[in-house]
C-alpha cells in the first residue's frame, strides 16, 4: 500500500478510572509515554502519510514537545479536542488531507502492524471498517433492578476496538450530520452507521489490542510488551 492513509490518535480524556493525578496517555510504559507507543506504531509504517493527534487544549505544547524529542515526523498537527470525543475526533479530521483515515485511541498502545492492515484492508473494500475480536464470555443483559432480561447469542457479539478505518470523506459528512442533529455517538462506527448510508463492516482484530483504562491495565500492557521483546 502507497502512503494515502491519515490517522487521528485521540488523547485527550483524562482518564478518570485510573485513579491517577497524570491523564493515563502520560502514564509510563516501559519508561515511555503511553501515547508515545501508540504514535511510534503508526509512525513507522509506511501505509501512514500523516498523524494529528488531539489532545486536552492544556496539554497542546506537552505533546508538541514529545513529538519533537521522539522524532515523530508523520505527526502534522497536535489539535485541542471538543467537550465530548465525537467533536475531538472532527476537529482531527479537518486538521489532515487523506483521503483515508482511520481513527485510534491514544491508549491502546499495543495494537499490531497486522491488526491495521487487516482494518485497513477492509476499508478499502467497503468504505468502513472496525477492528473487533469474538466476545468469548456469555453476555448478560440486565435491567436496572439487576434482573436478567436477555441472553444474546454470543455468536453474533464482537468487541469493538480501534483503529476505525474509513474514506475520510464519508466520515467527515457523517460526524457533520451528527452535528447538525445533536447526535452523541460513542464511537464512529456508530456514527456512520447512523449518518454514512454505508454498512460499517468488521476486520478480525487481537485480543492483545488493550485499552488501558484502568490500573490493573497498565502491568499487562508491560508483560505483553517484554513477551514481544523476547
Amino acid at each position: 500500500m502507497k502512503a494515502e492513509w491519515g490517522v487521528v490518535v485521540v488523547a485527550a480524556g483524562r482518564g478518570t478510572r485510573m485513579g491517577s493525578a497524570e491523564s493515563k496517555q502520560y502514564l509510563l510504559l516501559r519508561d515511555k509515554p503511553i501515547v508515545v507507543h501508540t504514535l511510534e506504531r503508526f509512525e513507522s509504517m509506511d501505509e501512514v502519510a500523516e498523524i494529528v493527534v488531539v489532545v486536552g487544549a492544556h496539554d497542546v505544547e506537552r505533546v508538541d514537545a514529545l513529538v519533537n524529542e521522539y522524532g515523530l515526523s508523520k505527526v502534522k498537527a497536535v489539535v485541542s479536542g471538543g467537550s465530548e470525543r465525537q467533536h475531538s475526533v472532527s476537529r482531527g479530521l479537518l486538521a489532515m488531507n487523506s483521503e483515508w483515515v482511520m481513527v485510534h485511541d491514544g491508549v491502546r498502545p499495543l495494537v499490531t502492524g497486522d491488526a491495521v492492515r487487516a482494518c485497513m484492508t477492509e476499508a478499502k473494500r467497503s468504505q468502513a471498517a472496525v477492528l473487533a475480536v469474538p466476545v468469548k464470555d456469555t453476555i448478560k443483559q440486565v435491567d436496572e433492578n439487576g434482573v436478567i432480561v436477555a441472553t444474546p447469542d454470543r455468536r453474533s457479539l464482537w468487541a469493538i476496538q480501534t483503529p476505525q478505518a474509513f474514506r475520510r470523506s464519508l466520515l467527515l459528512e457523517a460526524h457533520e450530520r451528527a452535528e447538525a442533529e445533536g447526535f452523541l455517538g460513542t464511537d464512529d462506527a456508530v456514527v456512520v452507521e447512523r449518518f454514512g448510508g454505508v454498512p460499517v463492516t468488521v476486520a478480525e482484530g487481537e485480543y492483545t489490542n488493550i485499552k488501558i483504562t484502568t490500573p490493573d491495565d497498565l502491568p499487562y500492557a508491560e508483560f505483553l510488551l517484554a513477551q514481544r521483546e523476547e
